[in-house]
């Protein structure tokens, strides 16, 4: 499967003339053990030199998972939630730090994550908070902040670099998953045509290039298409003016 990335090309094209850099980043989500598919994604990773934020979810976290990221440099662990449960009523988006339970409750649980991942990882793990389903409602990220959290994750270009003072958000841009019915990988000419767009709008000033532009993967859930659209992916993004990021 050779994709035509002829628009990515031509934008990074424009941007090595306008001598602009795009900084870049990649988020997993849903980690809690070693399996076949992580290990597919650290070569992955290792190939390109593009270090992974391993969103894992932190009561299902396994010492064995602890284990393989002490062995892998490019593994950024950081807190998914706490147990990637869905608490609002039926017939609302779903979202494991909605409005539908005490903040309270909710700040003990956002809390617990972190401890818990340091407890396993130590230092390793980077003060990102990466709410479930990319949902955490504004009035909680005060709460974030308290707790030591340094930034937080959803998707999409963001509207602003520090909803709260001390608190960066860094979302992701591009996920080339279709989720309903299948998980397969989405249409990846569509795809390409949205890469080459958000950055053409970052290249203008209409977007945040501030922001690193980030790769969304779902490892478990990925099949032989979506891996070789990833390796093309970095293949093409750093063959422009990039960056990568790497959280702390």
């Amino acid at each position: 499967m050779q994709l035509n990335w002829t628009p990515v090309r031509d934008e990074l094209a424009k941007w090595r003339r306008e001598d602009l850099t795009l900084p870049i980043w990649w988020r997993d989500d849903d980690a809690v053990k070693p399996t076949d598919q992580l290990e597919r994604m650290i070569d992955l990773s290792e190939q390109f030199g593009v270090p992974v934020h391993l969103a894992t979810i932190p009561r299902e976290a396994t010492r064995a998972l602890a284990n393989l990221v002490s062995e892998h440099e490019t593994l950024i662990p950081v807190v998914h939630g706490w147990s990637h449960t869905n608490h609002q009523p039926a017939g609302e988006r779903k979202c494991e730090f909605g409005d539908a339970r005490s903040i309270e409750l909710r700040r003990e649980e956002a809390a617990e994550g972190l401890r818990r991942l340091r407890t396993l990882m130590g230092d390793r793990v980077a003060t990102m908070f990466v709410p479930p389903w990319n949902r955490v409602p504004q009035e909680f990220l005060p709460e974030l902040r308290a707790l030591g959290y340094t930034s937080f994750s959803t998707c999409n270009p963001r509207k602003t670099a520090q909803p709260v003072e001390g608190l960066v958000q860094i979302n992701t841009h591009i996920d080339p998953l279709y989720w309903r019915p299948s998980k397969n990988l989405a249409h990846p000419e569509l795809i390409i045509e949205r890469i080459a767009d958000l950055l053409k709008r970052r290249r203008h000033g209409k977007a945040d290039n501030a922001e690193p532009f980030g790769l969304l993967t779902h490892h478990l859930a990925h099949r032989e298409h979506t891996w070789e659209f990833c390796r093309q992916f970095w293949e093409e993004l750093l063959s422009g003016p990039t960056e990568i990021y790497r959280a702390r």
